[in-house]
């Protein structure tokens, strides 16, 4: 170990102050990506009195599962209000805040490198435990408040900037969405005279299949009449050729919180996708996953192929994807909403065949793709900015150890 790397024991001390007078009701519990959030735990019922409280500045962790996730889920306290964690959280701060500061210990427990290393000092606990005595041994190289300062100012340039960008994609899902509904569910889509079609008396018919109105000349179909469904598959793991080639391998695991995803944790070469059944999709094509996480979506930025995990949507007749995209949405949501109450834990192509939608007409389709098309453009660069920055954020913590020389 590096002669300027220290134990955590020097720097950290546990707090144990309990929520005695039950006068703190908001529990939160810690993200695997180490950021708070409120807690699912049923607590009717439950003594709260017990639960341990965390102030400003204050850190929590959870070391029961480092060993099975590869991860500890630790998280900083920036809330001016005091909330409670699960008993069998540890709270813990900084002795000494001009010696270390508490976003820049933030920053080395955001590490993977971390992660692999409190994974190193799990203990042989089937659920893979960290001992609270280990988690203080660790080690940690800490230069002068000044240096660790400029380091926390450029790192939170750049974290900022992924906020402004993640903000800005947000605003354009929003009006995406918004354009659809008000073209395709509310029928105020332009008429030949630039007016709201429904409102300024479009003509409509009612529809037996739906039971409501819908403009003239629309047509309903179920979803798979309107989208193609197409599968993927994965070559075999146990041969090394056909891995990490330059052809992105979408998976669930893929899905991030925007429309877009652009790059893939996995890759195929050409070899593997001779053996698999997939095919390239292009860019743009809609991922919806039937597995795992059931009806996430993804747009890809990029030609992928993909597992078997998942369907790739795209329009039969060769429609607009970013009203596909759209469409997809709309129909997810309706398949969660009607099926709340029951287990939504697969898709399967039964469940797209036996939804109806209003199919417009292909003119309406592709005057709404190129009105809408600026905002998908600006969204998928957006979006790799977004992913520029995330690199840069993970050289600068890979780099941490070297901040002292």
């Amino acid at each position: 170990m590096r002669s300027n790397y220290r134990p955590l024991s020097e720097f950290i001390r546990e707090i144990k102050e309990r929520n005695l007078d039950g006068s703190i009701t908001t529990l939160l519990g810690i993200n695997i990506d180490k950021y708070f959030m409120p807690s699912v735990a049923n607590v009717v019922g439950t003594d709260l009195s017990v639960y341990k409280v965390v102030k400003k500045g204050q850190f929590a962790c959870n070391r029961m599962h480092v060993g099975r996730d590869k991860r500890l889920p630790v998280a900083l306290s920036k809330s001016v209000k005091d909330f409670i964690v699960s008993p069998a959280y540890d709270v813990f701060e900084i002795i000494d805040e001009s010696v270390l500061n508490p976003e820049y210990l933030m920053m080395w427990f955001s590490r993977k490198e971390f992660d692999r290393n409190a994974w190193f000092y799990t203990d042989a606990d089937i659920r893979g435990g960290l001992s609270w005595s280990a988690f203080c041994d660790m080690q940690i190289p800490v230069p002068s408040i000044e240096k660790q300062k400029r380091i926390m100012d450029e790192y939170n340039t750049i974290v900022n900037r992924i906020k402004i960008n993640e903000q800005l994609n947000k605003k354009l899902e929003e009006t995406a969405q918004a354009i659809y509904k008000q073209w395709f569910v509310d029928f105020e889509f332009p008429d030949e005279n630039g007016n709201p079609y429904k409102s300024s008396g479009g003509e409509m018919e009612h529809n037996s299949d739906l039971n409501m109105v819908i403009p003239k000349g629309w047509g309903v179909k179920p979803f798979t009449e309107a989208v193609s469904l197409n599968g993927g598959g994965t070559p075999s793991t146990d041969v090394p050729k056909y891995w990490g080639g330059n052809i992105p391998f979408f998976t669930p695991a893929d899905v991030t919180g925007s429309y877009y995803s652009i790059c893939t944790q996995k890759s195929i070469t050409e070899d593997g996708l001779k053996n698999c059944s997939s095919k390239i999709y292009p860019k743009d094509t809609v991922f919806v996953t039937a597995r795992g996480t059931v009806g996430a979506i993804a747009v890809a930025g990029q030609e992928m192929a993909m597992n078997q995990s998942c369907y790739a949507c795209l329009g039969i007749n060769g429609e607009n994807q970013y009203y596909i995209h759209q469409l997809t949405i709309d129909t997810i949501k309706t398949l969660k909403a009607e099926a709340l109450g029951a287990v939504f834990n697969a898709l399967v192509t039964r469940d797209f065949e036996g939804r109806d939608v209003i199919i417009p007409p292909k003119h309406i389709i592709e005057k709404y793709g190129l009105l809408i098309q600026n905002m998908y453009v600006l969204m998928l660069n957006y979006q790799k900015q977004i992913r520029k920055s995330q690199c840069l954020a993970e050289l600068l913590l890979a780099q941490m150890t070297t901040f002292n020389n």
